[in-house]
């Protein structure tokens, strides 16, 4: 067994840093690996830009500290000054070990781990992200920038890269950002598939069919495909109601306008519900749940989505595929193919036999690959890997 490098940095044996770029992210993605992390003993420190969901951490016994972290900035001075606050907090922290999440915060936070004599680094990459997945100028100028900041900041023998798809690790190992025995696959963060189960609900087939597109409020989610078969569906004549459930995210370059969303409930396309906090019992009163979305690490509203047995609609991309097996446990349609969106509906609509057959297999699939317990003793086996005091 390699010797614990905390014994000789001077850092707090089982302290762990989870860093990400909301206090929502930690909340809804990660809030359940950090109370196994705290109940096997671990001193866990939570670190996101200030927001309303630090408060349900720390009424939740977990330490949250707010950074001064602006998600869409690009001011050097800005960021660098980012990057010093989050050295200083890690030298009086003295962790073991930094997880950090999405690009921003797995960059940054392994820098300034790096800086602060910091043992160990994993960082996760849900997804590539709005400079990945844009083609807007800003996106490509960024991009070259951000592959050489990955390169420095990702790979090292003390560090692990935990991705969510092998087409993510596919396009790591071509780019040559990190070593490929460095990367780890783990499918997302996991969904409690006792919390998230099928409804004893029986669509009544007088009532229109619900269906919902649950997720944050941004283009590349295909909300604009969303709404455009919505409206060709409409103009069939099916009996049908459209959902929409999430929040505006103003911090993302690819965020739906204000203006946007009021037209698309004003016209009557769709229902907007705002942030829903009780996502069991929405899932519980719909027939269909679709992610129309351009690319995703592994999304984790379609497999709550899997877990409660519906019948499942998305793209044919990285992320996506992995949940959804064509005519399997869902249907898969192309990327921006709005026309092809609403056939997939229509088809569930025509075929409640078929509907009820997706769901059910879609269940035992979320049960099988992406439960929570399998996934948090998968991420803590990564965190062993570099730190024995870490043991799962």
């Amino acid at each position: 067994m390699q010797p614990d490098p905390s014994r000789v940095t001077g850092a707090a044996p089982g302290r762990i840093v989870l860093f990400a770029n909301t206090d929502w992210y930690l909340y809804n993605f990660r809030r359940s690996l950090a109370l196994a992390l705290r109940d096997a003993g671990h001193d866990v420190l939570l670190l996101s830009p200030p927001g309303p969901y630090g408060d349900k951490l720390t009424a939740l016994g977990l330490r949250w500290q707010p950074v001064p972290m602006d998600r869409r900035s690009l001011n050097p001075l800005r960021e660098l000054a980012l990057v010093w606050h989050l050295v200083r907090l890690l030298r009086r922290e003295r962790p073991a070990l930094v997880h950090g999440f999405t690009i921003k915060c797995a960059v940054y936070g392994s820098i300034a781990a790096r800086l602060a004599g910091v043992p160990a680094r994993v960082n996760a990459v849900a997804g590539m992200g709005y400079v990945f997945t844009s083609n807007d100028a800003k996106a490509r100028l960024l991009r070259p920038i951000v592959r050489g900041l990955m390169r420095l900041a990702l790979d090292g023998d003390n560090a692990r890269l935990v991705l969510q798809n092998p087409d993510d690790v596919a396009l790591f190992e071509r780019a040559g950002l990190v070593a490929r025995e460095r990367i780890r696959l783990i499918p997302g963060s996991g969904v409690d598939c006792s919390r998230f189960a099928a409804s004893a609900r029986v669509r009544d087939p007088a009532q229109p069919m619900v269906v919902l597109l649950a997720a944050r409020l941004l283009w590349d989610k295909g909300l604009a495909e969303y709404v455009a078969a919505a409206r060709q569906l409409r103009a069939q004549g099916r009996a049908l109601r459209f959902l929409l459930a999430g929040d505006p995210d103003p911090g993302n370059p690819a965020a739906v306008p204000d203006a946007s969303l009021r037209e698309w409930v004003a016209d009557g396309t769709l229902e907007w519900l705002g942030h829903v906090d009780d996502m069991p019992a929405l899932l519980a009163s719909v027939d269909v749940v679709v992610l129309p979305s351009y690319r995703e690490g592994l999304p984790k509203g379609l497999i709550e989505a899997a877990a409660c047995a519906l019948p499942l609609v998305t793209t044919d991309v990285p992320g996506c595929r992995e949940v959804v097996t064509d005519g399997v446990d869902g249907l898969r349609v192309p990327v921006r193919d709005a026309a092809a969106l609403a056939a997939a509906i229509a088809r569930l609509q025509d075929d409640p036999a078929l509907a009820c057959r997706l769901g059910e297999a879609a269940r035992q699939k979320a049960i099988r690959e992406f439960d929570e317990i399998s996934v948090i003793r998968r991420t803590r086996a990564v965190y062993a890997e570099l730190m024995p005091s870490v043991a799962t």
